[in-house]
């Protein structure tokens, strides 16, 4: 009879455990350590991961542009990273959660710092590449507007 008590309260122990196991809830990884992931991921070639930790979005738009240019998906994630390669190290601060949205800053190879923009979906946070790659634009586009208000107010007189 002293064994099958052991037995009993060894199966309850275990049901109980698997119970209390089931009931956690999981906490996903931070926008920071899904860059670390991803930075991880970069500097062993494993695009894969890489990949995971792209919002849905951003794997769309690759999509579309290794179509347009004829390459593969994976072509286009090796080579569009959000800094470079060669990079020994990469530096990066100021993880701000607001709601679904995230931004951290990084350090790019030129020693200024860009804003890598993260969403949450599927109860994780992904880097959102699309916001990015239409951020760079905006700013691009934003210069450019203000040196052609340069060049043009200088042929007028004050």
């Amino acid at each position: 009879m002293h064994k099958f008590a052991v037995f009993c309260l060894s199966v309850f122990s275990f049901a109980a455990g698997v119970q209390i196991s089931c009931g956690r809830k999981v906490v996903p990884a931070s926008p920071l350590e899904t860059f670390k992931t991803y930075v991880k991921a970069l500097k062993q070639k494993d695009l894969t991961t890489m990949k995971l930790l792209l919002s849905k979005e951003s794997l769309a738009m690759i999509e579309r542009e290794a179509k347009a240019q004829g390459l593969t998906v994976d072509d286009v994630v090796k080579r569009e990273t959000l800094f470079s390669e060669n990079q020994k190290t990469v530096e990066f601060r100021n993880e701000t959660i607001d709601g679904q949205k995230a931004v951290i800053e990084v350090k790019n190879q030129f020693g200024t710092w860009e804003t890598v923009p993260f969403v949450f979906e599927d109860g994780q946070w992904k880097i959102d590449k699309k916001s990015y790659l239409e951020s760079l634009t905006n700013e691009i586009e934003q210069q450019n507007r203000s040196e052609l208000d340069r060049i043009i107010n200088q042929g007028k007189e004050p």
